[in-house]
């Protein structure tokens, strides 16, 4: 993703991904809050994994949208390391506003981040 796009998409409140279906092959879409940061894509999901983490765990192809514009990636979910916390720190910022580390971390504590890399738009 370039800055250009990311720049105009970052204000944008949802992200439309798209992934592959594990059983059926079909696309499965869900609205999610996203963030950009380092020119990736992060999202966040508390709990147990969803069908759509799932799906990314079997083919971690995705299609998604953001405002107009439709990219494609690779999808991978972290429990901790430098994307979680790049991912957990740009998301809690972007919808939240500043908070301490304890805050931030304690907000993450039961929570996957997925990162994105844009390989094509």
């Amino acid at each position: 993703m370039s800055s250009m796009d990311a720049t105009k998409l970052a204000d944008e409140k949802y992200i439309y991904l798209t992934t592959i279906g594990r059983k059926t092959g079909n696309p499965h879409t869900v609205e999610l809050w996203f963030s950009i940061a380092k020119g990736k894509i992060y999202l966040s999901h508390e709990g147990k994994h969803t069908d759509w983490m799932k799906n990314i765990s079997k083919d971690n192809r995705v299609e998604f949208r953001i405002g107009n514009i439709q990219f494609k990636g690779r999808a991978q979910i972290f429990s901790d390391g430098e994307a979680f916390k790049i991912g957990k720190h740009a998301l809690y910022l972007k919808y939240y506003g500043k908070a301490s580390e304890d805050i931030v971390d304690d907000w993450f504590s039961e929570s996957a981040v997925i990162e994105i890399s844009v390989i094509e738009s």
